[in-house]
Protein backbone atom coordinates (compact mmCIF):
# COMPACT_ATOMS: atom_id res chain seq x y z
CA UNK A 1 0.00 0.00 0.00
CA UNK A 2 2.90 2.15 0.95
CA UNK A 3 4.31 2.10 -2.50
CA UNK A 4 0.90 2.85 -4.34
CA UNK A 5 0.76 5.46 -2.35
CA UNK A 6 3.91 6.94 -3.59
CA UNK A 7 3.12 6.50 -7.11
CA UNK A 8 0.30 8.46 -6.34
CA UNK A 9 1.64 11.40 -4.96
CA UNK A 10 4.67 10.81 -8.30
CA UNK A 11 1.87 11.07 -10.43
CA UNK A 12 0.37 14.04 -8.76
CA UNK A 13 3.85 15.81 -8.51
CA UNK A 14 4.66 14.96 -12.22
CA UNK A 15 0.53 15.70 -13.79
CA UNK A 16 0.84 19.55 -11.88
CA UNK A 17 4.28 20.47 -13.29
CA UNK A 18 3.41 19.25 -16.84
CA UNK A 19 0.75 21.44 -17.02
CA UNK A 20 2.31 24.06 -15.45
CA UNK A 21 4.87 24.13 -18.35
CA UNK A 22 2.46 23.37 -21.17
CA UNK A 23 0.58 26.53 -19.82
CA UNK A 24 3.53 28.60 -20.23
CA UNK A 25 5.11 26.95 -23.22
CA UNK A 26 1.88 27.67 -24.60
CA UNK A 27 1.80 31.34 -23.70
CA UNK A 28 4.87 31.92 -24.86
CA UNK A 29 4.33 30.16 -28.26
CA UNK A 30 1.24 31.93 -28.78
CA UNK A 31 2.32 35.62 -27.75
CA UNK A 32 5.36 35.29 -29.89
CA UNK A 33 3.17 35.24 -32.61
CA UNK A 34 1.20 37.89 -31.65
CA UNK A 35 -1.95 36.20 -31.26
CA UNK A 36 -3.74 38.54 -29.07
CA UNK A 37 -3.51 38.03 -25.12
CA UNK A 38 -7.20 38.02 -24.40
CA UNK A 39 -7.46 35.14 -26.96
CA UNK A 40 -4.39 33.20 -24.97
CA UNK A 41 -6.01 33.33 -21.50
CA UNK A 42 -9.51 32.48 -22.48
CA UNK A 43 -8.08 29.54 -24.53
CA UNK A 44 -4.65 28.38 -23.59
CA UNK A 45 -4.70 28.85 -20.33
CA UNK A 46 -8.01 28.57 -18.86
CA UNK A 47 -8.43 24.69 -20.30
CA UNK A 48 -4.23 24.73 -19.49
CA UNK A 49 -4.80 25.41 -16.15
CA UNK A 50 -7.43 22.24 -16.06
CA UNK A 51 -5.28 20.16 -17.55
CA UNK A 52 -4.67 18.36 -14.82
CA UNK A 53 -7.88 17.59 -13.83
CA UNK A 54 -8.36 16.91 -17.50
CA UNK A 55 -6.44 14.32 -18.23
CA UNK A 56 -7.09 12.45 -14.96
CA UNK A 57 -10.48 12.01 -16.07
CA UNK A 58 -10.36 11.28 -19.52
CA UNK A 59 -7.69 8.51 -18.55
CA UNK A 60 -10.26 7.03 -15.90
CA UNK A 61 -12.87 6.85 -18.15
CA UNK A 62 -10.59 5.64 -20.72
CA UNK A 63 -9.14 2.84 -18.30
CA UNK A 64 -12.29 1.74 -16.89
CA UNK A 65 -11.55 3.52 -13.71
CA UNK A 66 -14.93 5.47 -14.11
CA UNK A 67 -15.50 5.99 -10.50
CA UNK A 68 -12.24 7.71 -10.55
CA UNK A 69 -13.48 10.30 -13.39
CA UNK A 70 -16.63 11.00 -11.13
CA UNK A 71 -14.49 11.29 -7.69
CA UNK A 72 -12.19 13.59 -8.79
CA UNK A 73 -14.78 16.00 -10.88
CA UNK A 74 -16.78 16.35 -7.57
CA UNK A 75 -14.02 16.14 -5.23
CA UNK A 76 -12.55 19.10 -6.81
CA UNK A 77 -14.95 21.35 -6.75
CA UNK A 78 -15.96 20.45 -3.25
CA UNK A 79 -12.46 21.50 -2.57
CA UNK A 80 -12.33 24.53 -4.73
CA UNK A 81 -15.56 25.90 -2.53
CA UNK A 82 -14.65 25.30 0.45
CA UNK A 83 -10.67 24.36 1.47
CA UNK A 84 -9.58 27.00 -1.44
CA UNK A 85 -11.72 30.02 -0.49
CA UNK A 86 -11.78 28.94 3.30
CA UNK A 87 -8.07 28.73 4.07
CA UNK A 88 -7.56 31.84 2.55
CA UNK A 89 -10.46 33.91 4.17
CA UNK A 90 -8.62 33.28 7.43
CA UNK A 91 -6.50 35.23 6.66
CA UNK A 92 -7.52 37.75 4.58
CA UNK A 93 -11.37 38.38 3.62
CA UNK A 94 -12.17 37.43 -0.17
CA UNK A 95 -14.18 39.80 -2.20
CA UNK A 96 -16.92 39.78 -3.55
CA UNK A 97 -17.52 43.10 -5.16
CA UNK A 98 -15.91 42.57 -8.34
CA UNK A 99 -17.39 43.41 -11.50
CA UNK A 100 -19.01 40.37 -13.13
CA UNK A 101 -18.87 38.33 -10.34
CA UNK A 102 -22.71 37.50 -10.34
CA UNK A 103 -22.88 36.33 -14.01
CA UNK A 104 -20.19 33.88 -13.21
CA UNK A 105 -21.76 32.44 -10.21
CA UNK A 106 -24.81 31.91 -12.09
CA UNK A 107 -23.28 30.23 -14.87
CA UNK A 108 -21.90 27.94 -12.18
CA UNK A 109 -25.15 27.28 -10.44
CA UNK A 110 -26.36 26.57 -14.46
CA UNK A 111 -23.42 24.50 -14.81
CA UNK A 112 -24.17 22.57 -11.20
CA UNK A 113 -27.99 22.23 -11.95
CA UNK A 114 -26.79 20.06 -14.90
CA UNK A 115 -24.52 17.97 -13.51
CA UNK A 116 -26.68 17.38 -10.98
CA UNK A 117 -29.58 17.01 -12.93
CA UNK A 118 -27.63 14.38 -15.04
CA UNK A 119 -26.69 12.25 -12.12
CA UNK A 120 -30.24 12.17 -10.13
CA UNK A 121 -32.45 11.74 -13.69
CA UNK A 122 -29.96 10.03 -16.13
CA UNK A 123 -27.86 8.07 -12.95
CA UNK A 124 -25.11 8.79 -15.51
CA UNK A 125 -23.00 11.47 -18.18
CA UNK A 126 -23.02 9.49 -21.23
CA UNK A 127 -21.63 10.87 -24.68
CA UNK A 128 -24.88 13.19 -25.39
CA UNK A 129 -24.76 14.45 -21.73
CA UNK A 130 -20.98 14.86 -22.02
CA UNK A 131 -21.73 16.71 -25.71
CA UNK A 132 -24.08 19.23 -24.24
CA UNK A 133 -21.80 19.63 -21.08
CA UNK A 134 -19.22 20.31 -23.52
CA UNK A 135 -21.41 22.84 -25.66
CA UNK A 136 -21.91 24.57 -22.40
CA UNK A 137 -17.90 25.59 -22.14
CA UNK A 138 -18.01 26.91 -25.88
CA UNK A 139 -21.29 29.37 -24.27
CA UNK A 140 -19.42 30.14 -21.46
CA UNK A 141 -16.08 30.92 -23.06
CA UNK A 142 -18.18 32.69 -25.38
CA UNK A 143 -19.76 34.76 -22.87
CA UNK A 144 -16.06 35.66 -21.36
CA UNK A 145 -14.72 37.01 -24.52
CA UNK A 146 -18.02 39.37 -25.15
CA UNK A 147 -17.56 40.98 -21.69
CA UNK A 148 -13.78 40.99 -22.40
CA UNK A 149 -14.29 42.91 -25.71
CA UNK A 150 -17.31 45.30 -24.50
CA UNK A 151 -15.62 47.57 -22.32
CA UNK A 152 -16.05 44.98 -19.03
CA UNK A 153 -12.59 45.76 -17.60
CA UNK A 154 -13.05 43.77 -14.63
CA UNK A 155 -13.91 40.40 -14.89
CA UNK A 156 -12.51 38.30 -12.52
CA UNK A 157 -12.23 35.23 -14.25
CA UNK A 158 -10.37 36.70 -16.96
CA UNK A 159 -8.13 38.50 -14.72
CA UNK A 160 -7.23 35.33 -12.83
CA UNK A 161 -5.79 33.49 -16.31
CA UNK A 162 -4.22 36.57 -17.22
CA UNK A 163 -2.13 36.42 -14.41
CA UNK A 164 -0.28 33.44 -16.03
CA UNK A 165 -0.12 35.38 -19.39
CA UNK A 166 3.61 37.22 -18.22
CA UNK A 167 6.06 35.21 -20.50
CA UNK A 168 5.60 37.01 -23.85
CA UNK A 169 9.29 35.86 -25.81
CA UNK A 170 9.99 33.04 -27.87
CA UNK A 171 12.89 31.16 -26.06
CA UNK A 172 14.84 28.37 -26.13
CA UNK A 173 12.94 26.57 -23.32
CA UNK A 174 9.52 27.45 -24.75
CA UNK A 175 9.21 23.94 -26.72
CA UNK A 176 11.03 21.83 -23.63
CA UNK A 177 8.30 23.57 -21.74
CA UNK A 178 5.55 22.22 -24.00
CA UNK A 179 6.98 19.21 -24.61
CA UNK A 180 7.67 18.62 -21.03
CA UNK A 181 3.68 19.30 -20.58
CA UNK A 182 2.38 17.30 -23.59
CA UNK A 183 4.80 13.92 -22.26
CA UNK A 184 4.60 14.96 -18.87
CA UNK A 185 0.48 14.84 -18.40
CA UNK A 186 -0.53 11.69 -19.76
CA UNK A 187 2.53 10.00 -17.94
CA UNK A 188 1.18 11.59 -14.37
CA UNK A 189 -2.53 10.83 -15.26
CA UNK A 190 -1.62 7.01 -16.13
CA UNK A 191 0.06 6.69 -12.65
CA UNK A 192 -2.57 8.29 -10.65
CA UNK A 193 -5.55 6.30 -12.55
CA UNK A 194 -3.70 3.00 -12.39
CA UNK A 195 -2.27 3.21 -8.94
CA UNK A 196 -5.45 5.13 -7.51
CA UNK A 197 -7.34 2.08 -8.56
CA UNK A 198 -5.14 -0.73 -6.92
CA UNK A 199 -5.20 1.86 -4.21
CA UNK A 200 -8.62 1.43 -4.13
CA UNK A 201 -8.76 -2.18 -4.59
CA UNK A 202 -6.09 -2.62 -1.70
CA UNK A 203 -8.11 -0.70 0.94
CA UNK A 204 -11.16 -2.43 -0.24
CA UNK A 205 -13.06 1.13 -0.71
CA UNK A 206 -15.14 2.52 -3.62
CA UNK A 207 -12.91 4.53 -6.35
CA UNK A 208 -14.85 7.13 -5.76
CA UNK A 209 -13.61 8.27 -2.50
CA UNK A 210 -10.08 8.45 -3.90
CA UNK A 211 -11.19 10.50 -6.57
CA UNK A 212 -13.01 12.75 -4.24
CA UNK A 213 -10.31 12.77 -1.15
CA UNK A 214 -6.96 12.06 -2.41
CA UNK A 215 -6.83 12.88 -6.30
CA UNK A 216 -9.37 16.14 -5.79
CA UNK A 217 -7.16 17.42 -3.35
CA UNK A 218 -3.75 16.75 -4.41
CA UNK A 219 -4.89 18.72 -7.69
CA UNK A 220 -6.32 21.48 -5.71
CA UNK A 221 -3.57 22.50 -4.28
CA UNK A 222 -1.89 24.55 -6.93
CA UNK A 223 -4.90 26.59 -6.60
CA UNK A 224 -5.15 27.08 -3.15
CA UNK A 225 -1.60 28.68 -3.55
CA UNK A 226 -2.49 30.75 -6.54
CA UNK A 227 -5.36 32.00 -4.49
CA UNK A 228 -3.43 32.45 -1.10
CA UNK A 229 -0.83 34.71 -3.21
CA UNK A 230 -3.62 36.44 -4.51
CA UNK A 231 -5.03 37.57 -1.17
CA UNK A 232 -1.65 38.10 -0.02
CA UNK A 233 -0.92 41.26 -2.91
CA UNK A 234 -4.68 41.95 -1.76
CA UNK A 235 -6.45 40.88 -4.93
CA UNK A 236 -8.89 38.65 -3.72
CA UNK A 237 -11.65 38.92 -6.23
CA UNK A 238 -9.33 37.20 -8.55
CA UNK A 239 -9.23 34.42 -5.82
CA UNK A 240 -12.42 33.99 -6.00
CA UNK A 241 -13.36 34.84 -9.67
CA UNK A 242 -10.24 32.29 -10.07
CA UNK A 243 -12.27 29.52 -7.96
CA UNK A 244 -15.33 29.96 -9.55
CA UNK A 245 -14.12 29.75 -13.08
CA UNK A 246 -12.41 26.49 -12.34
CA UNK A 247 -15.13 24.65 -11.12
CA UNK A 248 -17.01 25.63 -14.51
CA UNK A 249 -14.38 24.41 -16.22
CA UNK A 250 -14.41 20.78 -14.26
CA UNK A 251 -18.08 20.50 -15.08
CA UNK A 252 -18.56 21.14 -18.59
CA UNK A 253 -14.70 20.92 -19.68
CA UNK A 254 -13.74 17.66 -17.81
CA UNK A 255 -17.19 16.67 -17.31
CA UNK A 256 -18.07 17.11 -20.80
CA UNK A 257 -14.88 15.47 -22.40
CA UNK A 258 -14.89 12.57 -19.78
CA UNK A 259 -18.43 11.85 -20.69
CA UNK A 260 -17.54 11.55 -24.66
CA UNK A 261 -14.70 9.26 -23.89
CA UNK A 262 -17.04 7.11 -22.85
CA UNK A 263 -19.08 8.56 -19.99
CA UNK A 264 -19.17 7.69 -16.40
CA UNK A 265 -21.77 7.05 -13.56
CA UNK A 266 -22.81 7.70 -10.36
CA UNK A 267 -22.63 5.20 -7.38
CA UNK A 268 -25.42 5.82 -4.60
CA UNK A 269 -23.33 6.89 -2.54
CA UNK A 270 -22.55 9.98 -4.27
CA UNK A 271 -26.17 10.58 -4.72
CA UNK A 272 -26.81 10.79 -1.34
CA UNK A 273 -23.87 11.98 -0.01
CA UNK A 274 -21.39 13.33 -1.99
CA UNK A 275 -23.41 15.47 -4.63
CA UNK A 276 -25.34 16.77 -1.68
CA UNK A 277 -21.96 18.23 -0.60
CA UNK A 278 -20.60 20.26 -3.53
CA UNK A 279 -24.33 21.44 -4.12
CA UNK A 280 -23.78 22.90 -0.73
CA UNK A 281 -20.53 24.26 -0.99
CA UNK A 282 -21.34 26.06 -4.17
CA UNK A 283 -24.54 27.53 -3.04
CA UNK A 284 -22.78 28.66 -0.37
CA UNK A 285 -20.33 30.28 -2.33
CA UNK A 286 -22.89 31.78 -4.91
CA UNK A 287 -24.55 33.28 -2.44
CA UNK A 288 -21.43 35.48 -1.27
CA UNK A 289 -21.09 36.40 -4.93
CA UNK A 290 -25.04 37.22 -5.84
CA UNK A 291 -25.21 39.32 -2.39
CA UNK A 292 -21.70 41.32 -2.88
CA UNK A 293 -20.65 39.93 0.42
CA UNK A 294 -17.39 39.06 1.50
CA UNK A 295 -15.92 35.84 2.46
CA UNK A 296 -15.02 36.66 6.39
CA UNK A 297 -12.83 34.39 8.53
CA UNK A 298 -16.12 33.09 10.45
CA UNK A 299 -16.94 31.77 7.23
CA UNK A 300 -13.47 30.98 6.24
CA UNK A 301 -13.47 28.84 9.15
CA UNK A 302 -16.68 27.36 9.03
CA UNK A 303 -16.07 26.42 5.31
CA UNK A 304 -12.83 24.71 5.95
CA UNK A 305 -13.72 23.04 9.16
CA UNK A 306 -16.80 21.39 6.63
CA UNK A 307 -14.30 20.39 3.90
CA UNK A 308 -12.01 18.44 6.68
CA UNK A 309 -14.93 16.96 8.08
CA UNK A 310 -15.82 16.10 4.12
CA UNK A 311 -12.25 14.00 4.52
CA UNK A 312 -12.99 12.89 7.72
CA UNK A 313 -16.33 10.80 6.34
CA UNK A 314 -14.46 9.36 3.64
CA UNK A 315 -11.83 8.10 5.69
CA UNK A 316 -14.10 6.72 8.05
CA UNK A 317 -16.13 5.58 4.97
CA UNK A 318 -12.74 3.43 3.91
CA UNK A 319 -13.05 1.16 7.07
CA UNK A 320 -16.88 0.75 6.46
CA UNK A 321 -16.88 -0.76 2.25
Amino acid sequence: MAAEFALIVLGLAVILVAGDLLVRGAVSLATAFSIPTLIVSLTIVAFGTSAPEFFVAVRSVLDGHSGLAEGSIVGSNIANMLLVLGVPALIFPISAKTNGLRQHAIALLIATAAFAAAAYLLREVDEVTGAALFAGIIVYVGYMWWRATHGEKDDPVVDEVEEYADDKKLSANTFLYILGGVVGLPIGAGLLTSHGAALAETLGARQEIIGLGLLALGTSLPELATVLAAAFRKKSDVAMGGAIGSNVFNILAVGGASGLAGGFGFATSSLVFDIPVMLGATAFVALFALTRRDIGRSAGLLMTAAYFAFLTTLVLAVGAD
